[in-house]
């Protein structure tokens, strides 16, 4: 299963924020400390703030904060709230399927079974387990140095660039 760059976006904003829960953190700055689309991230905060899982502040001195406690917010929660499709296999939507081996077939059973154990995991773990250790400038050194314990998300799209750049035979 794979998530969603959506889903990883979201978590990196909480995890972000999580670490940095003394002060506001700024869309800008959470663009460039993991190479992302501020457009991009606005739509992530945004529908956080709108769950109740970040406070936002608007204007001059603004920024985001998270407003739930990290021990709350279980990272099972977090992915069920932003993927759209845990169907991972045909027969998972009786008003879709069309696989000739559904009444038989017992592979639907054990992948209800593997997604259960899935979200079993997931469930085991907020984001305070995800973020421990990690406060201020060296989030980024105390990660690296704990990879065995907590995972850094793989970057998953490339800084965005200009589109006139892009663009050959076209002059600025």
């Amino acid at each position: 299963m794979r998530l969603s760059e959506y889903t990883d976006y979201t978590l990196r904003v909480l995890m972000y924020c999580a670490a940095h829960r003394d002060r506001l953190v700024t869309i800008g700055e959470l663009a460039e400390h993991h190479g992302l689309s501020k457009n991009h991230l606005m739509k992530v905060v945004n529908d956080l703030a709108r769950q109740g899982l970040l406070v936002t502040t608007r204007g001059r001195g603004g920024g985001l904060r998270l407003l739930a406690e990290p021990e709350t917010i279980r990272i099972g929660d977090v992915v069920r709230s932003t993927e759209t499709d845990f169907r991972l296999v045909e027969c998972f939507d009786a008003t879709t399927n069309a696989c000739t081996l559904s009444p038989s077939c017992r592979l639907k059973h054990l992948f209800d079974d593997a997604l259960a154990g899935y979200f079993k995991a997931l469930d085991g773990a907020t984001l305070a387990d995800m973020t421990q250790g990690l406060q201020g400038p060296s989030a980024t050194t105390a990660r690296s140095n704990r990879s065995h314990a907590v995972r850094k998300l793989p970057t998953v799209v490339a800084p965005p660039t200009s589109r006139r750049a892009s663009r050959p035979g076209r002059s600025a």
